[in-house]
């Protein structure tokens, strides 16, 4: 069996094909992406793209990702990388600090799982299972920057204050700084400075040491040179009896970094749950037909495995026995349920709604949702940014400002110098380029940038989003959940002449309480919002039954299943449910409400203004659900997801500003037509699965900026793929996780006013990053010539941060 040339899923035994397009697709939807995007990119390049470690394609082994706490820069996922590749039985590794996550590829046979967390908590980091709770990180952060930092520097400059800074202008000493009152005294400071940097600093102490592992220089490794080299030169100065000692550059060295790392952190919380929604969502036990419950490891293909109401389908197969509507929002983002029967295939994750089915296993055993997990994974991973660029500048950086500060020395001492200034001037170089300004201008413009995002609404996840906002050339709406509000509801009704809508409605929700159908509950939940549909249960374990073999029709997407049982309601009496719907007794009357073929079947009278109104409906995308009682057809209820208002607001505007609208859906072709037709959306791709609509972002991406606005679980690998990804707070948690910003409100208004937010936050950061370098191409050049002390360089180096602090504080959205 082929592969999908476009998502590489299964094609089936049927692959869709077209003369004008190369390749075979496993639903139309991909074929018509294909058809639209031919030659914009090929996926094998977009794979070559991706960086990070991948097993061989021989590897037979087992997958797992981890939270590990302590990362905070790309030197310490290469650090982690090399620390799980010298395991014994790991075939490959890959982290991302913008997760704090880790992908480990290990044979199972060769090294335990749980094995793995203990083998990667190394050098201070904490690796373990992402399902358990991880308070410790924060808390450890917390204490070393408040307390170490906080009150041990406070102690420590207090008596720089009092007694030291007075003497730097020509003031006499409160004391004997020579004598034994000025030996404590600079005791203390000693004692208070260890504390700030071998605790507080020790995050920052790490980063140094694992570069160096890593053999990728970083900013780590030139403020730990700076801080340690004023901190040794500082004690051994006061053993010799010196009083010029530079413990505050050490303190304000390792406070101000601290801090923007601090500040970074706190940005970096909101989004490390990226892939929780799904794991939590993926099955860890299955129910084998017989009803006994084992662990999904236990499952090979082939396996029979019993799926009741509400529970999710472990793995991807084909019912085996049993009819009943199945959810499959999750993985293909479908707003209407779909209608499974035996010898039809299922998508693990997806979510029985109304009767026990059978499953069988296929031959993969493998489940869609954890290749969501995958993907989802591949593309959060791949992601750089510009803390990430800054990284890459600190490989180049960093070895030169120490190759600079040695030449200085040297060249001092050259030039009949002592040991002591051949040591100021290149502790001067050295504190002069601590980045402290370069490590503040990320953080500090994106907190800005956050807060004013919060002021309206829009709550924002991940730095990406500010990196190339104002560059975005293409948005790419999802419709169900997005331009609909993604739930089944009455959207529409007509009745017959002589009968009022209301009288229609009342008697299908009567008869309809019967039924565990979605379909069934909108219809009363029109009625009755406060009152959901009484569930039938399946009145047993051993096997899917009750299937109604008297459907000869396959149903449409979105038509109602059988129940192996139904509920009892008040003055409602013979209830039969099939899978085109349900008639019963209800006030003496017999009343259907279903499929329009029942009527036909029972030769029931139905007028042509109400067959208008059924087909109407179906062109829409909508299921029409028609209502009877003694011999006539007395009306039509429509049932489906309504559009959210102020989507044509959006869409106008976002045509107005020269951006390139696109519509894209798991829904069909029909649903999405309304969408087609509106001038200001240029194109519409229906009926494409998760795996398709992150392809399809990433080769609009190949040659545009692309924003992807979502709601669902199966939207969360495109928003992912997406320069942008935006979420409706309405959606799934997972959605939210993978984006990069999310609507609180059901406002659609606010994507155009994250736009305006992001793009002014990405000129703040651009104007912090470009102020950082500026200052250090003035400020290495002076202490190069001896023009700075290491005091007045730490003072240079605290007036640059202050000014990317101020930079930052100023509005960059103007809410009004």
């Amino acid at each position: 069996m082929s592969n999908c040339t476009l998502c590489d899923l299964p094609n089936g035994d049927d692959p869709h094909t077209a003369a004008d397009v190369d390749g075979e697709f496993c639903c139309r939807g991909c074929l018509a992406v294909a058809r639209s995007l031919d030659g914009v990119d090929d996926p094998a390049d977009l794979d070559e793209r991706r960086p990070g470690t991948e097993p061989s394609e021989s590897f037979d082994g087992e997958t797992t990702f981890l939270h590990v706490n302590g990362m905070h820069c790309a030197t310490c996922e290469s650090f982690l990388e090399l620390t799980a590749g010298k395991r014994n039985g790991v075939e490959a590794a890959e982290a991302s600090y913008a997760t704090d996550t880790i992908r480990v590829d290990y044979d199972p046979e060769r090294i335990d799982r749980d094995e793995l967390p203990s083998a990667l908590s190394v050098a201070g980091y904490t690796a373990s299972d992402r399902a358990e709770p991880t308070p410790e990180g924060d808390d450890v952060d917390v204490v070393r920057f408040l307390v170490g930092g906080g009150f041990f520097g406070m102690m420590a400059m207090l008596w720089y204050v009092i007694f030291l800074y007075p003497t730097y202008f020509g003031y006499e000493p409160l004391l004997d700084l020579g004598g034994v009152s000025g030996l404590y005294l600079f005791t203390q400071i000693w004692v208070f400075t260890s504390i700030i940097l071998f605790y507080t600093g020790f995050p920052i102490l790490r980063g140094a040491y694992v570069s160096l592992r890593a053999g990728q220089p970083n900013m780590d490794l030139l403020v730990s040179l700076a801080a340690v080299s004023s901190y040794a030169y500082s004690t051994l100065a006061m053993f010799l009896g010196r009083t010029d000692l530079y413990f505050d550059v050490t303190i304000a060295v390792i406070l101000v970094v601290t801090a923007g790392g601090h500040y970074e952190a706190i940005i970096k919380e909101r989004a490390t749950g990226a892939l929780s929604a799904l794991t939590t969502a993926a099955e860890t036990t299955a129910r084998r037909e017989s009803g006994e419950t084992v662990p999904t490891e236990a499952i090979e293909p082939g396996d029979r495995l019993l799926v009741r109401p509400g529970e999710r389908v472990p793995f991807d197969g084909t019912v085996a026995e049993g009819t009943a509507a199945v959810d499959e929002a999750l993985v293909t983002g479908e707003s209407l349920p779909t209608t499974k029967r035996e010898g039809d295939a299922v998508r693990g994750g997806t979510v029985v709604t109304d009767s026990p089915v059978v499953v069988a296993v296929g031959e993969e055993a493998t489940s869609t949702l954890d290749t969501l997990v995958r993907l989802l994974w591949e593309i959060q991973s791949s992601r750089s940014g510009i803390q990430r660029l800054v990284d890459k500048l600190a490989t180049i950086f960093v070895p030169l400002v120490i190759v600079v500060a040695v030449l200085v020395g040297g060249a001092t001492l050259a030039t009949g110098g002592s040991a002591t200034a051949a040591a100021l001037v290149a502790l001067t170089v050295l504190i002069v380029s601590c980045p402290c300004a370069l490590g503040l201008a990320t953080p500090l413009a994106i907190a800005a940038g956050i807060r004013d995002a919060a002021r309206r609404g829009i709550v924002v996840v991940s730095d990406a989003v500010f990196e190339s906002a104002g560059d975005v050339d293409t948005v790419v709406l999802d419709k169900t959940g997005t331009l609909t509000d993604g739930e089944m509801r009455l959207v529409g009704s007509t009745a017959a002449d002589g009968i009022t809508t209301e009288r229609v409605l009342e008697r299908a929700a009567t008869l309809e309480r019967a039924s565990a159908h979605p379909i069934a509950d909108a219809i009363v939940g029109a009625v009755d919002p406060t009152a959901g549909s009484e569930t039938a249960t399946d009145g047993g374990t051993e096997s899917a039954v009750g299937v109604d073999e008297r459907a000869e029709t396959t149903p449409q997407q979105g038509s109602r299943a059988d129940v192996s049982g139904v509920a009892e309601v008040p003055g409602v009496a013979d209830v039969t449910v099939t899978d085109r719907g349900v008639a019963g007794q209800v006030g003496g009357d017999r009343v259907i409400v279903g499929h329009r073929s029942l009527f036909a079947g029972a030769a029931w009278s139905l007028s042509d203004r109400l067959v208008t109104a059924g087909t109407e409906a179906e062109s829409a995308g909508h299921v029409p659900v028609y209502v009877g009682w003694n011999g006539s057809v007395r009306g039509v209820l429509v049932v489906g997801d309504a559009v959210r208002d102020g989507w044509e607001t959006l869409v106008e505007e976002l045509d107005a500003r020269g951006k390139r609208v696109v519509v894209l859906t798991g829904d069909s072709t029909a649903a999405a037509r309304r969408f087609e037709e509106h001038p200001a959306i240029d194109e519409v791709f229906a009926e494409v699965p998760p795996e398709a609509k992150a392809e399809t972002v990433r080769r609009l991406g190949a040659t545009e900026q692309v924003a992807m606005v979502g709601d669902g679980s199966n939207d969360a690998p495109a928003l992912a793929a997406a320069d942008i990804g935006i979420s409706i707070a309405s959606g799934t948690d997972l959605a939210a996780d993978a984006a990069d910003a999310v609507l609180l409100e059901d406002r659609l208004s606010a994507i155009p006013e994250l736009f305006d937010i992001t793009a002014g936050t990405n000129r703040r950061l651009k104007e912090n990053l470009g102020w950082a370098f500026v200052y250090n191409g003035v400020a290495i050049p002076l202490a190069i010539t001896g023009a700075l002390n290491p005091l007045l360089a730490a003072l240079a180096m605290g007036a640059s941060s202050l000014l990317v602090v101020s930079n930052s504080a100023r509005a960059v959205f103007d809410a009004n």
